[in-house]
């Protein structure tokens, strides 16, 4: 009597992991095509993004920092491998509700995709286009399944034995080039799509071909005595790529700057439209301008200071005439992101502006290509808008933006802060004459001094390089002779005004984190 056989509960885990990977692939690629901003994994983490606590973000972004977004597409990878492979047990023991999960799964993506901001007609093409390959990859592999002998229910001579484990041995073979096959069908779908997805965007060519006016009104150099030129110590000015990137677009908006508009729209006597080409023609201005998120902890890295070339604000506000008992300007991403700043924000004659230029050349698409926001004083989170497209002139009682029904405060005034740069965290060094340095800022403020606390010691004033003006940060230092042993360094600003960094302790939320930046260092012989 043959060989009784089952299959094997491992292979259609793997039979569901090489379906969900083929089925991905076909909903990047035609997201591609059909629409890009539609991809499923992007539509999938925004909306998870969207969705998320406070405090969820705040330790994707405090574990992770600017990488946050990488860290949510491989838990979202991780995620699709883990419901593949039950998708796999389930259709191999109760078919057909293993490929039904498959398409659910692809439904969770049309329905991410569809209740975003501004979704297009056919925004809901790729993620079911997923789904429904994912299943039919699934229902043909699940149907290759090997099989395995198990005991005989009678004893059989050698050769029937050897007949009857032949077909099993012959069918793993298959099952093997059939789901190696369909995986990497579908991750070559996948890179395909990324490659298909960077070499299309026209953006990109009209971006690196395009040529900023000369400003009307030019920023005064940096002075020479703005950069102390310490190792390790942040330039005064951060370079393009190392510029922190913070916001909710896990595939960079495209814009083309000859279809971009800026409504500035709502509480206002006259409604304005401005286009790409208006914007360019008005007398533009530079200004140097330090930008700080509010998720940034006491000592982190999510600031940087640049170069801005733009329109003031309060000129285009001035345009559209708000009505006097508007106190909100609810400005508006391309990507449904919006922001809340005060008013008298905009209209004051700090320079906040629409801002096109960075570091002398385009914005780079990160940080908001073509036009972005640039608010001295304000936290990102109700200031920076990038890819901007609207300007609601409103009430902080009749709208709210993205964070504040997060939990976050509505108005984000910068709170007073300093950082040690040098010493390294946790850098080991030698004893001897050495150097203590770092940056502070309070933008629409300034610093008129930074103190520096060695080992519970007296607080001694480090001296303070050259501002660029009062909305950027700048760079302190103090001589030190480091000697042997473990030493607790701390730092603290204190402004023009006279108010000194408090040492209260509080966390990032609501409205930005306060404390003295320490570190720890030690000194070997």
């Amino acid at each position: 009597m043959a060989r009784a056989t089952r299959t094997s509960p491992a292979a259609a885990a793997v039979a569901g992991i090489a379906a969900a990977l083929f089925g991905a692939g076909v909903g990047e690629i035609v997201a591609v095509f059909v629409a890009p901003a539609a991809s499923p994994v992007a539509v999938i983490g925004s909306a998870l993004i969207d969705f998320a606590p406070a405090w969820a973000k705040e330790t994707a972004i405090a574990l992770f920092g600017t990488a946050d977004k990488i860290a949510l597409i491989v838990g979202i990878s991780i995620v699709l491998v883990l419901v593949a492979a039950i998708a796999g047990l389930i259709e191999r023991a109760r078919p057909p509700f293993g490929l039904a999960l498959m398409i659910v799964f692809g439904g969770v993506g049309v329905l991410a995709a569809m209740t975003r901001a501004n979704p297009g007609q056919l925004d809901w093409v790729p993620s079911l286009s997923a789904g429904v390959a994912a299943a039919l990859a699934l229902n043909l592999l699940i149907a290759r399944l090997p099989e395995r002998a198990t005991a005989p229910a009678e004893d059989v001579g050698s050769d029937a034995e050897e007949t009857a484990v032949r077909p099993a041995a012959a069918s793993r073979r298959t099952f093997l080039l059939w789901t190696v096959g369909t995986a990497a069908v579908g991750v070559l779908a996948t890179v395909g799509s990324s490659v298909a997805r960077a070499g299309s965007r026209a953006v990109t060519a009209v971006r690196e071909a395009l040529t900023l006016p000369t400003p009307a009104v030019a920023a005064a150099p940096v002075p020479a005595g703005a950069e102390l030129g310490i190792t390790g110590l942040d330039p005064v000015v951060t370079p393009n790529d190392r510029f922190y990137r913070i916001d909710t677009a896990l595939i960079v908006p495209q814009i083309d700057p000859a279809e971009w508009s800026l409504r500035i729209h709502g509480m206002v006597e006259n409604e304005v439209t401005l286009t790409w080409d208006e914007l360019l023609a008005l007398p533009l201005e530079e200004s140097h301008t330090t930008l700080a998120c509010v998720s940034n902890p006491v000592g982190g890295d999510l600031i940087g200071n640049a170069l801005w070339l733009g329109y003031p604000i309060r000129e285009l506000l001035a345009r559209a005439v708000p009505q006097a008992d508007a106190d909100m300007v609810l400005s508006r991403s391309i990507d449904g992101f919006t922001a809340s700043s005060p008013i008298e924000a905009l209209t004051d004659e700090r320079n906040a502006i629409l801002a096109v230029g960075m570091n002398g050349e385009p914005l780079p698409p990160e940080h908001g290509f073509p036009v972005r926001m640039v608010v001295p004083g304000l936290y990102g989170y109700v200031s920076a808008t990038k890819w901007v497209t609207e300007l609601e002139v409103t009430r902080f009682d009749k709208a709210t933006a993205y964070w504040t029904t997060r939990g976050w405060s509505e108005r984000g005034p910068i709170k007073l802060q300093s950082r040690i740069d040098v010493p390294k965290k946790q850098q080991g060094m030698s004893a001897g004459d050495s150097v203590i340095a770092g940056v502070a800022w309070q933008q629409q403020v300034g610093i008129s001094a930074v103190e520096v606390q060695i080992d519970e010691g007296e607080w001694q004033q480090a001296t303070l390089a050259t501002a660029i003006s009062n909305d950027t940060w700048v760079q302190w230092s103090i001589p030190w002779t480091a000697t042997v042993g473990d030493h607790l360094i701390r730092c603290r600003a204190v402004s023009a005004t006279g108010e000194v960094q408090t040492a209260d302790v509080s966390r990032v939320d609501p409205d930005g984190a306060t404390g003295w930046h320490e570190r720890f260092i030690s000194v070997f012989a």
